[in-house]
């Protein structure tokens, strides 16, 4: 029964190394797709704040994650500016927690949302919830709720096509979608009050950033792919 019980412990240990192994790695045929990784979880060297030129204070490495703990943290940013793209991510929060994933952002007065839509993390959710995880915010409500307990992780991929046809996606199921620039997208703005910041969802490529929104927030496993 002692050797049973020491190869479970063997097992369970062997598990756990795998699991460490594939967190914010490429697989081969990621790399070979062109997936290129933004965060190793050691270093946030790709990452900077937003009017920033380094990640603010708040914003920590922690057990392969990026943690946001405190004030002074600011959204954390992509050095660089994408245009289309797919974005993979795993993001946690505890209960009553808020963030976002905010894309085509450009550095002008005001924060980053005066520029660029919002994926919402949020903890919690339901279908046709215009506010909630995994709406494109105040805009397109996920056509389902898949949202996993608080203090679990969620995975998100972010699609903009060339011709800026957007998804997302949440714990593998398609959430919403919608088309950039469209009249149905047009109309949902003027209906908002992003009706009131002229460069809003202008900007053709810009940077990507995870959104301080007050409290903690988990990212780990960040990459992401040109589309062309």
């Amino acid at each position: 029964m002692k050797r049973l019980y020491s190869l479970i412990s063997l097992l369970a240990v062997a598990s756990a190394v795998n699991l460490n192994a594939e967190l914010n790695n490429l697989s081969q045929a990621e790399d070979k797709a062109g997936w290129k990784l933004l965060f190793d979880g050691k270093s946030m060297e790709h990452l900077r704040g937003y009017k920033k030129d380094k990640p603010g204070a708040a914003w920590k490495v922690e057990d392969g994650a990026i943690k946001l703990a405190g004030k002074g943290g600011g959204d954390l940013m992509t050095k660089e500016k994408y245009q289309f793209f797919e974005l993979y991510l795993e993001w946690n929060l505890p209960k009553g927690g808020n963030s976002g994933i905010i894309y085509r952002v450009a550095e002008i007065n005001g924060p980053s949302y005066k520029t660029g839509p919002e994926v919402q993390i949020f903890s919690k959710m339901k279908a046709g919830g215009k506010t909630d995880a995994g709406s494109c915010y105040a805009l397109y409500a996920p056509k389902v709720a898949n949202l996993k307990p608080n203090g679990e992780w969620n995975s998100v991929r972010l699609i903009i096509k060339p011709g800026n046809h957007v998804e997302h996606h949440m714990n593998g199921e398609l959430l919403c979608s919608y088309q950039l620039g469209s009249e149905d997208w047009k109309k949902r703005v003027a209906a908002s009050k992003f009706k009131n910041w002229p460069e809003f969802a202008t900007i053709d490529k810009g940077h990507i950033c995870l959104q301080d929104h007050g409290g903690t927030v988990w990212f780990r496993n960040l990459k992401i792919r040109v589309l062309k």
